[in-house]
């Protein structure tokens, strides 16, 4: 797989794709980063990223991690100190989860996002961007909950945050699309240079195939979940043996074999009784997806193979979080 592929695999999004083809040619060096909110503990959304930056690394890249401990603090989420024991246990995490710790750099929002000069161009963007502009980057809020100064003032800091670590590169979920749009859009009014950014999919609701999967709305999946309590939430989810190509539903079974599993296996093996037809392995996503559509592979079969990869893939972050909690 060259750079290019390497760079867009699984990318729901491509902004744009001269520019990242460009990026592609020469990406040894080249920096690219995701921001994350501490939260504790990492679940399948932070990980679909994750993915990607593995990717990067791979295509020789090195990527920057900003745990966003200001912006966790604009969003309420506690004090700077239980903020930063979140974010150490996440990078902790990180790491287990297969992120290559010598071009891996950790950045806290905090070690760039108080100076002066910070703070000076963010009063500039305030400035230059209309409330009306603001509202439409900011991140969607809870039904009950009121809009405030603070998620406006968060996009905006996205955008500088582009540009203060120094970046060739933005990724991030689909969801952030509107924000990398503002930074493209106010970047030059500071004279800053803008950068492509790359945007991984929103996978659908475990138990329904609508939505997004949410770690605060529905099941989602994480690093605190034991072998059973993955292969319970596996085996409970929507995963229909044929599509009905008039409905708007998901499969995220399959999505999750998509970007999470195929990425990080070289294939798939399904394990099965010889009177069911023996062993499938799959070397390639599409293959699986077409023998489940087609009845060569059962629902049942696939879902008991996911929970074994994925299982896989967050028993060394659950095992560290152990250590971290004694």
């Amino acid at each position: 797989m060259d750079a290019y592929e390497l760079l867009t695999r699984n990318a729901e999004e491509v902004v744009t794709d001269e520019e990242v083809r460009d990026l592609a040619d020469d990406p040894a060096g080249k920096r690219a980063y995701v921001g994350y909110e501490p939260s504790g503990v990492l679940h399948l959304g932070h990980l679909l990223t994750a993915n990607k930056l593995i990717d990067l690394q791979d295509a020789g890249m090195e990527v920057v991690v900003l745990l966003a401990d200001v912006h966790a603090y604009l969003n309420g989420k506690g004090t700077f100190e239980e903020i930063r024991d979140t974010a150490e246990q996440m990078k902790a995490q990180f790491l287990a989860y297969g992120l290559e710790e010598d071009s891996t750099e950790f950045v806290y929002g905090s070690e760039f996002q108080l100076d002066e000069e910070y703070t000076l161009d963010l009063h500039t963007l305030e400035l230059e961007t209309t409330l009306n502009r603001a509202q439409r980057a900011m991140a969607e809020i809870q039904g009950d909950e009121t809009a405030k100064v603070s998620h406006v003032v968060y996009p905006l800091m996205q955008t500088l945050d582009i540009e203060y670590l120094d970046l060739d590169l933005a990724v991030g979920g689909l969801d952030q699309r509107k924000v990398h749009m503002l930074a493209r859009e106010k970047l030059p009014d500071l004279d800053y240079d803008v950068r492509p950014a790359l945007h991984t999919p929103i996978v659908a609701d475990l138990t329904s195939g609508e939505g997004k999967m949410s770690s605060s709305e529905g099941v989602t999946i994480s690093m605190e979940d034991s072998t059973a309590d993955l292969e319970e939430k596996v085996n409970s989810a929507f995963c229909p043996p044929t599509r009905d190509p008039e409905d708007d539903l998901e499969n995220p079974v399959l999505e999750l074999f998509e970007y999470h599993v195929f990425p990080r296996f070289e294939s798939v093996v399904v394990e099965r009784p010889e009177k069911y037809g023996g062993d499938l392995t799959y070397e390639e996503y599409e293959a699986l997806a077409a023998d489940l559509e087609s009845g060569e592979l059962h629902p049942a079969d696939a879902k008991g193979t996911l929970a074994t990869y994925l299982d896989e893939l967050i028993a060394p972050g659950r095992e560290k979080l152990r250590e971290i909690r004694g």
